[in-house]
This record gives C-alpha cells, sequence and structure tokens, in this order.
C-alpha cells in the first residue's frame, strides 16, 4: 500500500477522475444544455481542487512535503464539496422560498473566476432546479457520493502515503 500510495500512478487516478467529473460537468453544461446553479459552480472548483491535488501528487510524488501539501489540497476540496453538495440536495429536496441560492459566485475579488472564465465559472441555473436524473438519484447525490469516495480514499492513503520512505527489502526481510 505504502509503495502504491507513494506511486505516481495513484496521483495519476487522483487527477484523471477529478478530470473525468470536470469533462462530465461541462458536458452536460454545452452540450446537453443544463444550466449551472452556484452551488454547481462550488463543486466544480472543488473538483478543481481535487484535480490540482492529483497535479501536485504526479509532479511531487516522490517528495514528503509535495504529497503533504497535495493531501491537504485533497482534503480541503472535498470536504468543502461534500458540504456544498449536501446543501444543494437539501435545497432541492426541501425546497423553501426562503432557502435560495445567489445568482453570482461569492469568489473574491481578486480571483473572479466566473468573469475570467464565464463559459465554466459562470452559474445560468437556479439551485432548487433538478435538471437531471439517472436511476432516480439526482446529479448532487451523484456528487455526494463522489466526494464520499473522495473522502474515504484519502483516509485509506493518507498514512501511507505519508510515512517517512518505501519499505526497502532489507526491511520486508527483517519481519518475514
Amino acid at each position: 500500500m505504502i509503495h502504491f500510495a507513494q506511486s505516481r500512478l495513484s496521483w495519476i487516478i487522483l487527477a484523471g477522475t477529478a478530470l473525468g467529473l470536470e469533462l462530465t460537468a461541462l458536458f452536460f453544461q454545452h452540450v446537453m444544455k443544463l444550466d449551472p446553479c452556484v452551488m454547481c459552480i462550488y463543486q466544480r472548483l472543488a473538483i478543481f481542487g481535487i484535480f490540482a491535488a492529483g497535479l501536485i501528487g504526479i509532479i511531487g510524488h516522490k517528495n514528503r512535503f509535495a504529497r503533504l501539501i497535495a493531501i491537504i489540497a485533497w482534503g480541503i476540496s472535498a470536504a468543502w464539496g461534500l458540504k456544498i453538495a449536501l446543501e444543494l440536495v437539501d435545497m432541492q429536496m426541501n425546497p423553501s422560498p426562503f432557502a435560495t441560492c445567489s445568482f453570482l459566485p461569492e469568489f473574491p475579488t481578486w480571483m473572479p473566476l466566473h468573469e475570467w472564465l464565464p463559459s465554466i465559472f459562470m452559474p445560468t441555473g437556479m439551485c432548487s432546479d433538478i435538471p437531471w436524473e439517472m436511476m432516480g438519484v439526482t446529479m448532487g447525490q451523484y456528487m455526494i457520493g463522489a466526494f464520499a469516495a473522495y473522502l474515504i480514499a484519502l483516509m485509506v492513503f493518507i498514512i501511507p502515503a505519508l510515512s517517512a520512505s518505501k519499505p526497502t527489502q532489507a526491511f520486508i526481510a527483517d519481519y518475514r
């Protein structure tokens, strides 16, 4: 497990799954013409954070500090994404005129992503709408599963990824 958690392949898998989710979101938006809400945009940003964590791990998989930075980014992004996904599903399943989301994302003034890349980060839908379902499960519910899976994978990989070094043959031979 330590060998895999510290390998480039594990980080490629992390980045690849996040990239797949990003491409799926863009397919839903631009090909299927489903309008993303502001909560969807925030989840998209969380997935970008996981993707960035994967890239950091790919580049620095041999460096313990780089793996630590990647794991922190992975954990923060997955936890924040799960929180947003849970809030979105709550809004959709329990609609209320008092529980609505804003029309524009609240990005920092120094990083207005919705102005820089409006085709990716500009919300055009309403949070209470459910524009797509598959097998009775909404997109928000699938994202709860995705973020939960990322957090479970993080819990499995955190200790092996941060251990001091890969096990050597001499170390393994001592414990046979």
